[in-house]
């Protein structure tokens, strides 16, 4: 069973969003061709309440991307993005999301970060996404998405972590930094994930 999770792929990560990832919008039609070559299609949404600990604005006197210490780990702090209901927080209108099976939450609780499909920053909170992907009776697992070196790198790593058989495809994502994703993506080839073109799926 091979299924496709698509990560993010949300109105605020995109050019002219609040915190907008370079050509995150190139990313869309690619995403819609390669659908139909899945059994499961699968999606995740952040979405933030407005109070969210993760947002500069909630930390006074901090500024948009100052890191600061939360629960004895490094935390960005980003601008206001996916809130809960807003436009921001919707999916991108050229998305094609009939075949999506199901979506995935995350970001929800105000008191930490998520950016894994999977898990919170803490790991303490599963999303339950496991556990679907196995009932399901998933083999192989290809993830794509925004930001390829945030929230889709936590989601590869944290799904390799649970078992699954890894891709990234690369030419579906676009990354917030890219020199950080150079070095990432040494990282997944060293653990066995394999890095893949949307042709070659």
């Amino acid at each position: 069973m091979k299924t496709l999770l698509i990560i993010d792929v949300q109105n605020d990560f995109m050019p002219g969003g609040s915190l907008p990832v370079s050509k995150g919008d190139s990313i869309v039609p690619v995403i819609n061709k390669i659908q139909d070559k899945f059994d499961l299609v699968l999606a995740t949404q952040d979405w933030h309440p407005i109070d969210h600990v993760s947002f500069a604005t909630n930390h006074e006197g901090k500024s948009n991307f100052d890191v600061i210490e939360l629960y004895g780990k490094a935390q960005t702090l980003w601008p206001n993005h996916c809130v809960q209901g807003t436009e921001g927080a919707a999916f991108h209108p050229d998305l094609n999301t009939e075949k999506i099976e199901a979506i995935f939450r995350k970001g929800t609780d105000k008191t930490i970060d998520s950016y894994s499909a999977f898990y919170d920053n803490g790991h303490l909170k599963s999303t339950g996404l496991t556990g679907y992907l196995k009932e399901k009776g998933t083999t192989e697992l290809f993830l794509c998405g925004l930001a390829a070196d945030i929230c889709v790198y936590f989601s590869i790593i944290d799904a390799f972590n649970e078992g699954f058989d890894c891709s990234f495809i690369e030419d579906a994502s676009k990354a917030l930094d890219n020199e950080h994703l150079k070095q990432l993506k040494t990282e997944m080839i060293a653990k066995g994930i394999k890095i893949v073109n949307s042709e070659s799926i």
